[in-house]
């Protein structure tokens, strides 16, 4: 039986890219169609995340134009990862895997063959790895490659080098939609779900147009959203630290006293400010660890939903269904 395949890919203001990208892809979709690797009722499934450009028109336009396609959107924006969640929530009812990508083109669709190879051989998750990080600048490369250490360390399960290019089966997707958090770090919680996994390894390539979605500013409020999703250490190290620094204060105290017994001057003035300086400091970073994970609690009792769908645009082909627009 030959699988049906969708294709996700998220997009936020991506009215630059948006042309090649569907043209690649289609063009690729349709040489593994005729290779017989997927069926003909596969798509390619954009979302929109609430872009402020032409991106939704664009992709109503394509849905127009070629069959192949399908869009969904979203309300409003509601970030990376929610917008890939709502489009493999969608995929999940028609397909039999689903291929996560960036619509950038960075991603080397030329392996999508290895990702169906992979899943004809009984692997439920795929992955893909970058072989080499040659082309990223020195603090990207370097503080990537301390990020999966550092959750590594931290006892979460990440791929290292593997963003969000992987094929899930149907299997995989249901297991996912079990996984209810409001705070999404799919890199982590995949890894989770089990089942049998193979890698592909493939080079990405440059952003084809347009300026990228993630700077410096949301990369490090992504990894800290990875670190405390998945791990309680920095609350163990809170610990670790307040005892410490009580040992050190309690040899401080000592020393004190016995340059006092001893009648040894000490001035005191530029240890006291230090004191009190270093003390203040590792509290409001103490505060602020425990403050992120109650905000975490506090979003996760509310229950509130990760992402609503405004509009659908899905032709998915012989089981039935017409296109849905809702």
């Amino acid at each position: 039986m030959i699988p049906i395949l969708y294709i996700v890919i998220p997009c936020y203001n991506e009215q630059e890219v948006l042309p090649e990208t569907s043209k690649r892809i289609l063009d690729k979709l349709t040489r593994m169609v005729r290779a017989q690797i997927c069926h003909d009722d596969s798509r390619v499934l954009f979302v929109d995340d609430g872009s402020k450009d032409q991106t939704w028109s664009m992709i109503e336009g394509l849905c127009e134009q070629d069959i192949h396609f399908a869009g969904v959107k979203l309300a409003h924006n509601r970030g990376h990862q929610n917008a890939l969640l709502a489009g493999l929530m969608t995929a999940k009812e028609y397909c039999d895997a689903a291929i996560s990508m960036d619509a950038d083109l960075q991603d080397d669709i030329e392996v999508l063959d290895e990702f169906m190879e992979r899943f004809a051989q009984g692997c439920q998750i795929v992955y893909g790895v970058r072989k080499a990080r040659e082309t990223d600048t020195f603090f990207k490369r370097n503080s990537a490659l301390t990020f999966y250490r550092l959750m590594q360390m931290l006892g979460t399960q990440v791929v290292n080098n593997h963003a969000d290019y992987r094929l899930m089966s149907k299997e995989a997707l249901e297991a996912l939609a079990q996984y209810r958090e409001v705070n999404l770090f799919l890199r982590g919680i995949v890894p989770e779900i089990g089942y049998q996994t193979a890698v592909v390894y493939y080079d990405r390539g440059e952003r084809f147009a347009g300026e990228s979605k993630y700077p410096l500013k949301k990369m490090i409020s992504f990894a800290i959203e990875g670190i405390t999703s998945f791990s309680v250490k920095p609350l163990k190290l809170i610990s670790t630290l307040g005892i410490l620094i009580s040992l050190c204060s309690c040899a401080g105290l000592i020393y004190a006293l016995v340059s006092k017994i001893c009648g040894v001057a000490v001035p005191g003035w530029t240890a006291i400010i230090s004191s009190i300086w270093l003390l203040g400091g590792v509290q409001l970073l103490c505060l602020g660890v425990l403050g992120g994970y109650v905000g975490k609690i506090y979003q996760e009792v509310k229950a509130r939903p990760r992402y609503i769908i405004e509009t659908k645009k899905l032709q998915p082909g012989q089981k039935g269904q017409t296109t849905e627009n809702v």
